[in-house]
C-alpha cells in the first residue's frame, strides 16, 4: 500500500525472545494505555514469529496450527487489539487535535483494513489447502500480512503511540484503559484475553 509514513528510528529493544506474555487490561502495571497496546504488540509479534514458520508448512499436518494462529490474529490482534486502537485511541488523539482522516492515523486505519483482507484469503485459502494454488494463495497473503504487520507495529510503537503520549495526559490515559477492560469484557468476555495469551505460547511450542 502506497503512502505509508517513515520512520528512520531504531527497531523497538524489546525482542521476541525477551518478552513476558502478560494479563489482560485489568492486570496491566502501568497507568498507560499506550503501554498496554505496546505490549499487546510483544504479544503479536511472538505468533508472526510462529505464522513465519508455518509458511515453511503449507501442509495437512500443520493446519490445525494455521488455523489456530488465524484464530488469534481475527480474534487478538484484530477483535481485541485493533478495536482498542479504533474505538478508544484513535478517537482520543483526535479529540486532541490529530486529524483521524489523514496522517499517521488515518494510514494505520488503512493498514487495518489492508490487514483484514489478507487473513480472509489465508482463511479462504485453508479450506482448500491440498489444493497447489491455494497453498501458494495461503503463503503469498502470509507473507504480505508478515511484512504489513511488522511495519505497522513499528511505526505505531516508535511515531503513533509517542504522539498520543505528547497530546493525551496521564489521567486520560488512565481512563482509557478502563475502556480497554469495558471492551474486552463486554466484547470478547471473561477469560477470552487469557485464553488468547495462551494460544500463543501454545502455538510456539507446537510450531517450535
Amino acid at each position: 500500500m502506497e503512502n505509508r509514513f517513515e520512520t528512520n528510528q531504531a527497531v523497538c529493544g524489546h525482542t521476541v525472545q525477551e518478552t513476558k506474555i502478560t494479563a489482560g487490561c485489568g492486570h496491566h502495571p502501568t497507568e498507560k494505555a499506550t503501554a498496554l497496546l505496546s505490549d499487546e504488540h510483544r504479544v503479536i509479534e511472538r505468533v508472526l514469529a510462529v505464522l513465519e514458520k508455518l509458511t515453511k508448512r503449507p501442509d495437512a499436518q500443520s493446519l490445525d496450527s494455521w488455523k489456530k494462529a488465524l484464530d488469534f490474529i481475527r480474534n487478538f490482534a484484530d477483535g481485541c487489539h485493533h478495536f482498542k486502537e479504533e474505538k478508544v485511541l484513535f478517537p482520543a488523539m483526535e479529540a486532541h487535535g490529530i486529524p483521524t482522516d489523514e496522517g499517521p492515523i488515518g494510514m494505520m486505519l488503512l493498514e487495518h483494513e489492508e490487514g483484514r483482507v489478507y487473513v480472509r484469503s489465508m482463511l479462504a485459502a485453508l479450506e482448500e489447502v491440498h489444493s497447489d494454488a491455494a497453498k501458494q494463495t495461503l503463503i503469498s497473503n502470509a507473507n504480505s500480512y508478515l511484512r504489513l504487520l511488522k511495519e505497522h507495529i513499528q511505526k505505531e510503537d516508535e511515531i503513533l503511540f509517542r504522539m498520543a503520549e505528547e497530546v493525551i495526559p496521564p489521567a486520560e490515559q488512565a481512563v482509557m484503559l478502563r475502556a480497554f477492560e469495558e471492551h474486552e469484557a463486554q466484547e470478547m468476555g471473561t477469560g477470552v484475553h487469557e485464553k488468547y495469551l495462551k494460544i500463543a505460547e501454545e502455538l510456539e511450542v507446537e510450531v517450535g
